[in-house]
């Protein structure tokens, strides 16, 4: 049932267009929501869909280093934010962006004194294909052109931070009105990765770090830093949780070893 709903929450975030039957295929590329039961041993851990692949790495090496288990729960932030709200059992969320912590504190959901901002990112403009020819990301770019009447794969442009990210440098660079009816929006931004990636749509925009987490796309431009809010991904625990392992949790992540798996996947870390 939950990947029932799930597959019709991506569906309808869809712009006209895109094959019905070939979303499922997608769908297997994208991360699922809900974790393994938790333990008293374990910890509970709401992080962006973008960590995918370096949580994976944190998730090893904390159960390393303390034998506990990591359960990691990947979504798009505004989905992880939505269900903490509604009581979701997380003991500590990592954001893609200030906004929806921001919002999950103003609701006295947040844990006082323990957020603090992790990770910066980038977002790139990527193609299908390793071997794409780069653009030069300016307001002179003939990004309609260059889709030729094919769809711009993004993450919700109005929930998602990746989408919101890319919406904004799109509306800087008075690029957005001239693709707007192309877009094709996925419940996160792995979902846009995964539609460009499988070649059902020939550009999207992602974040660096996913692009460096799939071989089957190319980057072929990044979005100049000024052209969007900055991209930071803070870390906090949630209010409500009392595992005793949360507060270790969240300096592990700030650890060499988290840091090297971040760092890894293309994030900048921040406050070393």
């Amino acid at each position: 049932m939950a990947l029932l709903q799930m597959f019709h929450r991506f569906s309808c975030g869809l712009s006209r267009g895109i094959v019905p039957k070939t979303i499922a295929c997608v769908l297997a590329l994208v991360p699922v929501l809900a974790p393994v039961q938790a333990t008293a041993d374990d910890i509970t851990v709401f992080a962006a869909a973008s960590m995918k692949n370096a949580m994976d790495v944190v998730a090893e090496e904390w159960a390393k280093e303390t034998g506990h288990r990591a359960l990691v729960s990947l979504a798009g932030s505004s989905a992880l934010a939505r269900q903490i709200q509604q009581g979701a059992p997380a003991d500590v969320f990592i954001s893609a962006n200030t906004n929806w912590m921001d919002r999950l504190d103003t609701d006295g959901l947040i844990a006082a004194d323990t957020r603090f901002d992790l990770l910066g990112n980038a977002i790139v403009l990527i193609a299908h294909g390793a071997d794409a020819p780069a653009v030069e990301i300016t307001p002179n770019l003939d990004l309609a052109g260059l889709l030729g009447g094919g769809h711009l794969a993004m993450a919700l442009v109005d929930a998602v931070p990746a989408g919101i990210y890319g919406k904004a440098a799109l509306t800087h660079l008075g690029l957005w009105e001239g693709v707007a009816d192309q877009v094709a929006q996925g419940d996160n931004v792995r979902a846009a990765l995964a539609f460009v990636s499988t070649g059902e749509a020939p550009f999207g925009i992602v974040y660096a770090t996913d692009a460096v987490a799939d071989q089957r796309v190319s980057v072929i431009g990044t979005f100049p830093a000024d052209s969007h809010p900055p991209i930071i991904y803070p870390a906090a625990a949630i209010a409500d949780s009392t595992n005793p392992l949360t507060a270790s949790f969240l300096t592990f992540l700030r650890s060499a070893p988290a840091r090297s798996a971040f760092e890894q996947q293309g994030f900048v870390v921040l406050g070393k």
